[in-house]
């Protein structure tokens, strides 16, 4: 029910669709990685060790996981960004 208010809600949709459209920056988009990249870089290492044994090894793949992904993640949100499919 609360979702359907925030999404149907007037109050929240006071901006336009041009203001709206360009709203998402790169830094924005680069603190959303980080976050994101950080959560998914400790399961990484959580499901590495447990499949290794051995905690150098995990975290040398969370390491090339979490670059790998971070800048994955930027150019994805960046190009989603430019769609103005659902927004």
């Amino acid at each position: 029910m609360i979702a359907a208010q925030m999404i149907f809600s007037k109050k929240i949709a006071e901006h336009s669709f041009e203001e709206d459209k360009v709203s998402e920056k790169p830094l924005r988009s680069i603190a959303k990685a980080l976050s994101w990249r950080v959560i998914g870089t400790l399961d990484t290492l959580v499901v590495s060790y447990v499949l290794t044994g051995k905690i150098t090894l995990a975290a040398s793949i969370a390491s090339v996981d979490f670059i790998t992904k971070l800048v994955l993640y930027f150019f994805h949100e960046r190009a989603w960004n430019k769609l103005k499919w659902g927004k």
